[in-house]
């Protein structure tokens, strides 16, 4: 079994049962929570650019990196060096909100319609399918795959999308793969001839995940190999597949067969965050802490 569909390169999806590795906290008011962070009133228009939202990691304004400060002369006391923690173990404030994502699916349908679907549908081969994610705040969003559970491909962030950016804005939304490819084919995942089972983890951090590059540096890790490029180290994996065996809480919408609607299409062609009138996510995962790391899977089901 392989992946069976491109998007600039990478071949995409096979169908449908959703779950989490560790068995999931069935909350009723996890969608609330989650949703309470969108903002009452939609975003302003801003005259009709379609300009792609920037995905890279967002330049700081503090510390040695603020043009605006000047350098700090107070003296280093010499002492021994501690190693500081990787981004993903870092402690996470006090107060921060714990890390949720929403996961819609939708189908191709007859029409060329994007049609919100039940994750528990079976595919079949020619079938079309693209996922829409969505996060309760801001982090860095990879995703990864596996298939039949054999090695890990990283299929985002990518060298040759978004700038090899994978940073995403609190409910502004995010597609993969994109409506507004300029080919048809790279617009949705299709489901070949193979049947097998496909797993996708999204791994959403409130920091960059140590031991993976992003930007430039992937841009250049790439150029060297891009089969290295695209397989996450054994420690990387390591750490996801820790991450899996954490409890999140879950909630799954029972309505489906609505179209896409043109404001979800836009938010995430030009980065417009969602509001509380628009559309829920079908699936709503949400950790049940706040810790700095959330790791979900999505099993595709192909027959």
């Amino acid at each position: 079994m392989r992946l069976s569909v491109m998007v600039f390169g990478l071949v995409g999806l096979c169908a449908v049962v959703i779950g989490v590795a560790a068995p999931p906290v069935q909350d009723d008011d996890v969608r609330g929570a989650f949703l309470t962070s969108r903002p009452k009133d939609k975003t302003a228009n801003t005259g009709g650019t379609t300009a792609k939202p920037s995905r890279r990691r967002p330049k700081s304004t503090t510390g040695s990196n603020n043009p605006n400060k000047p350098p700090d002369k107070t003296p280093v006391k010499p002492g021994p060096s501690k190693p500081g923690p990787s981004p993903s173990e870092s402690s996470t404030p006090v107060n921060a909100r714990r890390l949720g994502l929403g996961v819609t699916l939708f189908m191709r349908d007859s029409n060329g319609l994007a049609v919100r679907t039940d994750p528990d549908h079976v595919f079949r081969k020619g079938d079309r399918v693209r996922v829409l994610l969505e996060t309760n705040t801001d982090g860095y969003l990879y995703i990864f795959n596996t298939t039949d559970d054999g090695p890990a491909t990283m299929i985002y962030p990518d060298s040759e999308l978004d700038d090899a950016g994978n940073y995403l804005q609190a409910h502004v939304p995010f597609e993969i793969p994109s409506t507004n490819s300029a080919d048809e084919r790279l617009r949705w995942f299709a489901f070949d001839q193979v049947a097998g089972t496909e797993r996708l983890f999204f791994v959403f951090t409130r920091e960059p995940l140590s031991g993976i590059p992003i930007d430039d540096d992937l841009i250049a890790s790439c150029k060297e190999s891009k089969e290295r490029c695209m397989r996450p180290s054994s420690e990387v994996w390591a750490v996801v597949q820790k991450h899996t065996q954490e409890p999140l809480k879950t909630d799954k919408t029972q309505q489906f067969g609505s179209a896409q609607t043109s404001t979800e299409e836009q938010a995430a062609a030009r980065g417009i965050g969602l509001s509380k009138e628009d559309p829920p996510p079908s699936l709503v995962m949400m950790a049940s802490s706040a810790r700095s790391t959330l790791v979900a899977t999505l099993d595709l089901i192909h027959k």
